[in-house]
């Protein structure tokens, strides 16, 4: 049955994905790899298949077993320009988010943030670090925000065996941070662009689930004996970049046009890609003004003038842009839409919500199990919450802000740190410290465990008052 080798094709495409580390080979060969096979076998045998999803209209064609060819290969080519224009959306919004932050990095923004850390205590750096991942989470994304982070942990302590703990730490509060913001993690943001969630009631649903998920772990953690004590001085500073006159305007430039994008959506209701492109087209225009005070007319007609062509911060910033994270995410969407246009995915969550225990049935509209949601949580910390959202956006069709969105934006954000390869956070953290996945597993997992358990009770809780 083809169904069942394109689902294999899918399973094997995902071990390679999460066996990365063990096979050497970088996640987006097998996801790439896994969108063109799985999209290749459904154009050759597309007059087999009994059932046909539109996306566009949330359900399966009628009588698409009776259409002729040309009518099924039209309908194919309509499905697959209708997913990449979605995935586009999200790719497009990414990429002018990263050029905004590698801008900002380029003046040596993140200083600023840098300077406001005086204290030698553990215990307050740890609180310090996991409240600024909670915020810039939710402004500039989780994964860029744990970038910036470590980068900076990297230049107050010293010792790796210390700084692997707070960079535990850091990934937990920037998933919990993520979760509540529209534009805070690629998952809620795919439900913010897929108009299954607003702006406004996801900060309203999540802000106090996804701070509790954030502050018990932390609070468990101050007490450990990694956090006592304070860290070893080295007084050793680094150089002053020139360019770093402009680094707070820069940083607050950037992070304002980041957060204008919301806003943005909802005056003109225009998709978030559009308002992002606006935002890096101002921030980029105040960066070039910015980088040519930097240079004298003279160096112009100097023998360094071909070096000064590639002083561009645009240039720059782009050239910096993490393109195999972008062309991931573009074969996983493309990978799960190929599935979701076959109906699997419709027929799988039929059965997912027929089966599993009907924990809270009488909140959801469709009667989806809370179980069902909080499974899917600890589904994205063994693979990636990435595909498991997109395929709960083929899954369920409840209407926009139904409470089961929220509460999978919460649980696919945050259930992700469970695991070091849960989260995008995590994978960046894992590569920068060299972090081993059993120490994360030994050390780290059960506090984001406990964040995840209390954060989705408080969800429980809070949504039977609203």
């Amino acid at each position: 049955m083809m169904e069942s080798i394109i689902i294999s094709v899918f399973v094997i495409g995902y071990l390679a994905i999460t066996l990365e580390h063990n096979l050497k080979i970088d996640k987006l060969i097998p996801a790439l790899a896994m969108m063109a096979v799985c999209w290749a076998l459904v154009a050759l045998n597309v007059d087999q298949f009994p059932t046909w999803f539109d996306s566009a209209k949330h359900a399966l064609v009628d009588n698409f077993s009776s259409l002729v060819a040309e009518d099924k290969v039209h309908i194919l080519e309509e499905t697959l320009l209708h997913h990449l224009g979605k995935t586009a959306e999200i790719l497009v919004f990414l990429l002018g988010a990263m050029t905004i932050v590698e801008i900002i990095d380029y003046f040596d923004g993140f200083s600023t943030i840098k300077s406001f850390i005086k204290t030698k205590s553990k215990r307050r750096i740890l609180w310090i670090f996991s409240f600024l991942a909670f915020i810039l989470s939710a402004i500039i994304d989780n994964l860029t925000a744990t970038i910036v982070l470590i980068s900076i942990l990297q230049k107050i302590i010293h010792k790796r065996e210390d700084r692997i703990w707070f960079a535990g730490l850091i990934i937990v509060a920037a998933n919990a941070g993520g979760a509540w913001s529209p534009i805070g993690d690629v998952t809620t943001t795919m439900l913010w662009i897929g108009k299954k969630v607003t702006a406004g009631k996801l900060i309203e649903y999540l802000l106090i689930p996804s701070l509790l998920c954030m502050i018990v772990p932390s609070l468990i953690a101050s007490f450990l004996p990694a956090f006592k004590g304070n860290i070893d001085t080295d007084e050793t500073t680094d150089e002053e970049k020139p360019k770093s006159k402009y680094s707070a305007i820069m940083l607050y430039l950037g992070l304002g046009a980041i957060v204008f994008v919301p806003i943005f959506k909802t005056v003109t209701h225009l998709p978030p890609y559009v308002g992002m492109m606006l935002s890096l087209a101002v921030v980029a225009t105040f960066a070039e003004i910015y980088s040519r005070t930097k240079f004298s007319l003279t160096d112009f007609n100097s023998a360094e003038s071909d070096s000064n062509a590639h002083h561009s911060p645009v240039h720059h910033s782009l050239s910096k842009i993490e393109m195999p994270s972008i062309l991931f995410f573009l074969g996983i969407l493309m990978a799960v839409a190929a599935l979701e246009s076959l109906g699997i995915l419709f027929n799988f969550a039929t059965t997912l919500k027929e089966t599993v225990p009907m924990m809270g049935t009488e909140l959801h509209g469709e009667g989806v199990s809370d179980l069902v949601v909080l499974l899917l949580g600890i589904g994205s910390a063994v693979i990636d919450n990435v595909p498991l959202v997109a395929a709960s956006l083929g899954m369920f069709s409840q209407p926009i802000d139904d409470e089961l969105w929220h509460f999978i934006a919460f649980s696919a954000g945050t259930g992700g740190s469970m695991l070091i390869i849960g989260s995008a956070a995590g994978v960046v953290a894992m590569g920068m410290e060299k972090i081993d996945f059993f120490w994360y597993l030994k050390k780290i997992s059960w506090l984001a465990m406990i964040g995840f358990l209390v954060g989705s009770f408080a969800f429980m809780i809070m949504r039977s008052l609203f």
